[in-house]
Parts: structure tokens; sequence; C-alpha cells
């Protein structure tokens, strides 16, 4: 009561207060405002922590990578589907990473819901696996074959895990984007790029130690309780336990080997011989040499007067070819395998031990590198069985073994024969009679006669040529079709692709992909005219993504498909971009313009120069070489960028454009199916004139403007 008679306004109830704070332990501060506390400002996990602002950017940007790389990783290994089509997850991963950009001053902060989205993910996988349960052959390939799965089917997995994925990155990048807006644009880049970078060195590491995806758990599982510091409630706790729990099971229940590569399984028969499981896909066997089928000695009576004083195997594997080869009397064999537990698993337990014999040598690299690099003269090669089931990185469509089955492969494995009795043969469960065909074809090309051909039940062909047709004792010849499909080549490796197209199921996912995009991005971020300024940015993240696509597809070609060229090319890239920011930083072209001139120059200069044409030069020529061929580009596109970026007044709608224009150009990757790969430096060439005309405004001569301070937190219209 007052002293003028009125009652004043009712104090709040006394248990109001608490039961914030209860809801504020349950489910963390970001979820429930607290007034007057550490998160007034809704400035997410850019306070509340011990750490310092840049370092929070920087760890949350290592998260956002290491997360993207594990699930990758981690989701092919359990879905046959994404042994494939691992760019759907990548996809996930621009749209979910761009949303939560365009989401970095909504008035809800998903960023302490990120855990209990991944951990989600993670037990659908768990309880959903899809494996090859029955096969009658040993190679898989798109849009051809049958063959019975366990879990749902594609059209269930794809969708659910596309949408899971880009759930889970749209809530990290929120977290990323909320820190983003603190600091100018090229500081926040520059940070953003340093965290990328670790994080790809930090999953790089734990390739090379083989570690098992619950180490990957509890790395997410620190970085991300340190992130949520003390605005962390039991809901992130439980779910980050959840996720390591998960994977911790995952590997208590199995005995899967972790190889830079697969999932390994490995089982014991009745009968004491071992099967070995990839990705859940039938992969090899290890039984002894005495024990294959018959068709495996038909090299050696194809050339019966082969002295075998040397012999190349690529695809080695558990070792029976190896075993099989000293069993006919090779008196030194090279063994090439890619997957180095692959090659311990047959070092333990091959039982007629071929890898202890001191006439093996054993190299582990790629097939295709290792023609190009060593300078040994064989009496015979053999491309053993070399079906990977897995593609080389998660934004391109090329397979471990994709440069091995080209027109140029099988004219290196040709001048690498000797003259008299040299012999090439490879033999594999080809699962069609055109694919059986094409191979021949390739040959047929390659040595200028007639191979021979011979098979056993199943589909597995064995075909072989030489140098010398003279010496050959064909138990049968191939006998060219009506119509046969063209060689593969160096810019088009996908010898599985009966045809330059991209197939149905492609086709009809990629569509439902923009569709999805369409409609998440509008409800989630908000209107699309808030991009209508960033248009050209759009253009650049869509160049940009077929640019780096590009650089590791030549790359892989040039220094082989192993995982860590992969890893130092992806990582160049990114100092590459690093580079260009910190040019940028202290630098300010006053005519943009000059920027794309350049640009344009060095990617015709790139399309000019084949990257075939530098495997003629030795290795360190051809490093320097493809270097600047490649980075060039990389580096001018990103001062482009840079120059752009750095006056923008709202960078995380201008880097959200960018993002999502970063997975449109994952889309438009698939048009290297239909035109070969140097093709795209054309398309990206037209996307970055697309981005100079829509951009044409920021053109102008500018001034040694200061960057704009950075804008608070505020609101989602």
């Amino acid at each position: 009561m007052t002293e003028d008679g009125f009652t004043g306004p009712a104090p709040p109830p006394p248990d109001r207060l608490p039961v914030r704070e209860w809801l504020a332990l349950a489910l963390g501060r970001d979820v429930v405002h607290m007034p007057g506390g550490v998160d007034d400002g809704g400035s997410g996990p850019a306070g509340g922590t011990f750490l310092a602002p840049p370092v929070q950017l920087f760890l949350l940007s290592l998260l956002m990578l290491f997360v993207e790389l594990a699930l990758i990783r981690w989701s092919g290994a359990l879905v046959i589907y994404l042994s494939y089509f691992s760019n759907f997850v990548l996809l996930g991963s621009f749209l979910g990473i761009g949303i939560g950009f365009l989401r970095a001053r909504a008035r809800v902060n998903l960023f302490p819901w990120a855990p209990v989205a991944l951990a989600l993910l993670i037990l659908f996988v768990r309880v959903f696996p899809v494996e090859v349960i029955r096969t009658g052959d040993q190679i898989l390939f798109f849009g051809a074959g049958k063959f019975q799965a366990s879990g749902p089917p594609t059209w269930v997995t794809l969708p659910i895990v596309f949408l899971a994925v880009a759930a889970v990155m749209a809530m990290i990048g929120e977290g990323v984007a909320r820190t983003f807006i603190r600091f100018r644009p090229l500081d926040a880049y520059r940070l953003d790029i340093a965290g990328s970078i670790a994080g790809i060195a930090a999953f790089s590491l734990l390739s090379f130690l083989d570690a098992k995806p619950v180490v990957w758990a509890l790395i997410v599982a620190v970085v991300m309780l340190l992130l949520y510091g003390r605005r962390v409630g039991l809901l992130q706790i439980a779910a980050v336990v959840a996720v390591v729990i998960l994977l911790w099971s995952e590997s208590l229940s199995s005995g899967d080997i972790w190889s830079p590569y697969y999932r390994i399984s490995v089982m014991q028969g009745r009968n004491g011989y071992y099967s070995v499981n990839v990705n859940g896909i039938p992969h090899q066997n290890i039984v002894p040499a005495r024990k294959l089928p018959k068709v495996y000695a038909q090299p050696y009576l194809d050339d019966p007067s082969n002295p075998l004083n040397n012999v190349l195997i690529v695809g080695a594997g558990t070792g029976d070819d190896v075993a099989n080869a000293l069993r006919k009397g090779a008196k030194h064999i090279d063994a090439v395998e890619i997957d180095p537990q692959l090659y311990q698993l047959g070092k333990r337990l091959n039982p007629d031990r071929p890898y202890q014999d001191p006439r093996v040598s054993v190299h582990i690299n790629d097939g295709r590198a290792f023609l190009e690099q060593t300078h040994t003269k064989y009496d015979m090669i053999v491309f053993a069985l070399p079906d990977s089931l897995t593609l080389v990185a998660g934004q391109s469509s090329l397979r471990l073994e994709s440069y091995l089955f080209t027109l140029q492969a099988a004219e290196a494995a040709k001048a690498h024969l000797n003259p008299g009795d040299g012999l090439f043969t490879m033999y594999n469960y080809y699962r069609t009679p055109w694919l059986r065909d094409r191979l021949a074809n390739t040959l047929d090309a390659a040595f200028g006669h007639t191979p021979c051909v011979d098979h056993e039940s199943f589909l597995l062909y064995v075909i072989s040529d030489s140098v010398n047709p003279a010496v050959m004792h064909c138990g049968s010849t191939w006998h060219r079709p009506a119509n046969v499909v063209p060689p593969a080549t160096d810019d088009h490796p996908f010898v599985y692709l009966e045809g330059n197209s991209i197939p149905w199921l492609y086709r009809i996912t990629l569509v439902l992909i923009l569709l999805a995009s369409i409609l998440l991005v509008r409800p989630v971020a908000g209107p699309y005219r808030r991009m209508a300024g960033f248009v050209d940015l759009f253009f650049m993240g869509a160049a940009f993504m077929l640019l780096e696509t590009k650089n590791i597809v030549q790359f892989a070609l040039l220094f082989g498909t192993t995982w860590f060229v992969n890893a130092l090319v992806t990582a160049g890239v990114l100092v590459a971009v690093f580079a260009a920011v910190e040019v940028s930083r202290h630098v300010v072209v006053r005519r943009p313009a000059l920027l794309y001139a350049g640009l344009l120059v060095a990617l015709i200069v790139a399309w000019a120069i084949p990257p075939e044409s530098l495997l003629a030069l030795s290795p360190l020529p051809r490093f320097i070489a493809a270097v600047i061929i490649a980075f060039a580009p990389i580096f001018l596109a990103n001062m482009v960028f840079a120059q752009r970026f750095r006056d923008t007044g709202d960078s995380t709608t201008a880097f959200g454009a960018n993002l999502l224009g970063a997975m449109i150009g994952g889309i438009l990757e698939y048009a290297s199916l239909v035109i070969g790969y140097r093709w795209l430096l054309v398309f990206v060439a037209v996307l970055y004139g697309l981005a100079f005309i829509s951009g044409r405004r920021h053109l102008r001569i500018a001034g040694p403007a200061a960057a704009p301070a950075p804008q608070p937190a505020g609101r989602l219209e």
C-alpha cells in the first residue's frame, strides 16, 4: 500500500527465479535466458566461458571442421550408400553451416542443442546401419548391379542422414557465427581459417594413428564442454556423454579396425580361413594360395615362358596374390597396397606368410603413383582386384582406384614392362559384360593388339596383354562387341560409369537436395532478401568449391589417391586462403577488377596445362609446377573474396551466402561425370564472371578505409 492509498504491482512469486535457475541448470543458460546473468545480451557462446573470444572462435571453427570430417568418415563406414555418396554429407554440412551463419542474430540460440542433435544422428546410424548381407560378386559401382543390404532403403536413409547432418552443422555453425560477429570481418575470417587448419591437422593425425571413433568423440566432447563453460547445462553434459558412450560401445562390441580409408571387419570361418569386410562390404578372403580359384593361375598360363624375375602386384591387400606369385616362381615382387591395415592383417593372418618372404618388397602407396615414381622394369604387372569401395574425398566422385583403369594408366604399365616378354594382367569380379569389354578395349588401345580374356564362375575375369604378342598363349581372346564403351581417361576416370552421364539416383537426389535447401533456408534462417546484397559472394562460394575439388583431384593424379595426399592438399588450400586473408588485412587493392583479371589469367593457364602433362616431370619439378598452377587461382580467388568481405557491414549473412554457394558448387561438381574434371575450370570462370557482374558496384576505386567495427548481436527479423 502506497501513501496515496494505491496498491503497487504485486511482487513476483518467490519461486519464479528459482524455477528459471533450475531450468537453466538443466537446459543451459543459452536455452533459458537469465536477465542479469552472464548470458545477458544473447551473445551465445561468446560469453560465460573462461576462454578469450579469439580462442573461442578458433576452437569453434576447429570443432566445426573436425565434426564435418568425422561425419563424412564415420557415416560412410556404416552406411554403404555414403561410401559412394559422401558428397551428400558435405552438401548437408554446407547447407547447415550456411543456415547457422544466417541465424547469427536470431533470438533463439540453437548452439546448445548441437550435442543433442549429434547424439541422435549417431544413434540412428548405430541402430540402422546399412551393410551388404548378400552379394554374388566383389565389386560395386554407380548405378549398376543388385545386392541385398541391411537397414532402411536408400530413399529413406539418404534424406534422413542429409537432414540430420544439416541440423548438426547448423547448430555448430550458429555457435561459430555468434562469435564471428564480435570481430571485424577479416579478423573473424582469419581465426576461422586458422581453426579449420587445426581441425584438419587433428583429424589427419588421428587417421595416421588409426584412432577409433571413440577418440574422435572424446575430442568433440572436451571441446564442446570448454566452449559451453559456465553456460553448460545438464542437457549438454548428458548429450556429449551419450556421444562418447555410443561410439565407445561400438568399439567394445566389435573388433573393427579403423584404417585411414575403411572400417575393417575380420571374421574367421569354420574352415579356419578369414574373410575381410570393409565399410560393411565383402572385400577380401585370406586363404592359402593353393586354394585360390583356378583362374588366378591364368596369367602364368597366358605367358608360360615368362621368367618372373621382377613382378609388380598392385592391390596386394592381405597377400593372397603375392603368395600365388611366389608359388608360381616369382624371384622378386614389389607388392603395392594403399591401406596399411590391410597389409598388417595379411602379415599377421595369411597362412603362406608372403610378407615375411625376403623376395617381397612392400610399398604402402597408391598404385598409379607408384607406377609414375618407379623406374623398374617388370616381367609381369598384376592389378589384383583393386576395388577400393570408397571415394577419395567428400567433395569428389573419384574412387581410390579410378586412376588405375584409365588409358593413360595402361600405357604407363606398358612402359614399365620388359620389351621382350613383359605381361600385364588384371582380374576382378567384373559385374557386367560392358565393364569387362571396356577394360579389354583399354588394353587393346594401349598395347595395340587383342588381349586374352578368361573367366570363371561369378563373373571373375582375367584380362591380359603383352608388349610382345608372340609370347602369349591365350586360353581365349577378347571378341570386340558391336558397341563398346571407350576407355576411361585421366580427365574422365569414371571407369564404372557407362557413358558420360549422371546416374538417375544422383539426379533425383540432387534435385531433392535443392528443394529441401530452398524450403529450409526461409523458415529457419529468415527472408532471402537479406542475402540480396551478397549475390556475388554466393557465386564466389560455388566457384571456389569447384576449384578446390579440381585441385584435390589433380593432386590425386599427380601424387596418389592416398589419404595423406588428400589431407595435405586440403590443408594447403586452407593455408593459401589464410595467406590471402593476411595480405588483405594489410593491403587494400584499390582496383579489385585487377584481381578478377589476374584470376582469369590463372584459370586460363590451369586449363591450358592438363595435369597429366606434368606426369612426365620428375617428382620435385612436378610438385613445384603443380603447386604454382593449382594454388595461384586459389590465392587470387581468396584475394577477391577477402577484399570484398573486409568492408561488409553484415559479415555473418555475407559468409552464410558464401557457404550456401559452396553447397551449389558441390552439386555442380557432378557435372564432371559428363564433361570431365578439366572443364570444371570453365564453370569456375563463368561463376567468377557472374560474381564480377553481380558485385560490380563494389569494384569502384577503393580508398584506404578502415574495416567497420564489429556489431553487437541483435534479433532475427
